[in-house]
């Protein structure tokens, strides 16, 4: 498996929250190579690995598959979008940004931006309800093409950085996705410890709503959340932050299993993987916290790969980061250590 590569096309495939398709459907092809018999279901991605084993304790792999972005909300009598955020968007960057509107066929866009020379002054941060979109068309003919509810992301390409490093937008949480691909990759092969399932859950950025149902239909032992987490950047709170190229985060945290977050911690000392630890000292704000209180309850732990520039068009990660997620998920599965 080329890791850059499938980042790459799952990070540029459109995703936002509640319009996953196009993304889990790229998304499903890429885990039939390992798991056959993967599908759709309501809307997250589902896959078993290898062999059901009766009295193995199941296990399940968890990355969002939705991204940030926005939706359409009005059209001005002069042509311009109006628009509503669908997840938690950094709007002080909005402005001037290109966009795609995803109506009856894609169209490009740019978010108005008023020249500081107008501004009188003024540095206050964009909001929704004062920004729209120009497209350069009328509004008679956007109503041919772009419907109330269609939405928008951000348009953007991946680039490479220096060393190992990439910058686009929805690394948040695609990088995931493709640490769990690459850790079946490793995989296989090898007996597991664990009934292994994989799932792309979907609306994560909306409260975690796919991570729930899936929760619920798969009913697992443990739980596994891997997205992303804050890597240090100039002027943050490093006590805060991870640092990129120095392994996954992996939590730790009153509303996790302290038993799962040190085997992780073990599997890697044990495997000489470097790793992170990520300390919360309440809900982890991810997948996790839906799995943790999944029916009676499930064993549930984070693992995060270091990210820079969270929620916006220019988010940081190492690939480093990514495949050292995947080999420590895979040592930590190879063994069965509850």
């Amino acid at each position: 498996m080329e890791l850059k590569s499938t980042i790459k096309a799952l990070s540029e495939t459109a995703g936002t929250s509640g319009n996953e398709e196009a993304a889990a459907e790229l998304a499903l092809g890429m885990l039939r190579e390992y798991c056959p018999g993967a599908g759709i279901k309501n809307g997250n991605v589902i896959g078993r690995f290898g062999e059901f084993s009766p009295g193995k304790p199941s296990l399940v792999l968890d990355a969002h598959i939705d991204q940030i972005g926005m939706i359409v909300t009005y059209i001005t009598d002069e042509g311009f979008i109006r628009m509503g955020n669908i997840g938690g968007i950094d709007r002080r960057l909005l402005p001037a940004q290109p966009v795609v509107i995803h109506g009856k066929k894609d169209i490009s866009g740019v978010i108005c931006s008023v020249p500081p020379h107008l501004a009188s002054g003024g540095s206050e941060v964009l909001s929704f309800d004062n920004a729209a979109v120009d497209t350069g068309m009328s509004k008679e003919e956007l109503e041919e093409i772009v419907s109330l509810g269609d939405h928008i992301t951000f348009d953007v390409k991946c680039r490479d950085l220096m060393g190992s490093r990439i910058t686009g937008g929805a690394l948040d949480d695609r990088c995931g996705v493709a640490a769990l691909l690459y850790t079946l990759d490793l995989l296989r092969g090898h007996e597991t410890a664990y009934n292994v399932t994989v799932i792309f859950s979907t609306q994560e950025e909306l409260g975690e709503r796919g991570a729930k149902i899936g929760a619920f239909e798969i009913d697992p032992d443990i739980a596994i959340a891997v997205d992303v987490s804050f890597a240090y950047a100039n002027g943050e709170n490093e006590e805060n932050c991870g640092y990129l190229g120095k392994g996954p985060m992996i939590g730790i945290s009153p509303s996790l299993s302290r038993e799962i977050s040190c085997g992780l911690l073990a599997a890697a000392e044990t495997a000489g993987i470097p790793s992170q630890r990520e300390v919360m000292s309440g809900m982890t704000s991810t997948n996790a916290d839906r799995y943790s209180v999944n029916r009676c309850g499930v064993k549930t732990c984070t693992v995060s790969i270091p990210l820079r520039n969270m929620h916006t068009p220019v988010e940081v990660i190492d690939l480093k980061d990514v495949e050292l997620t995947a080999k420590l998920l895979a040592e930590y599965i190879k063994e069965d250590r509850s």
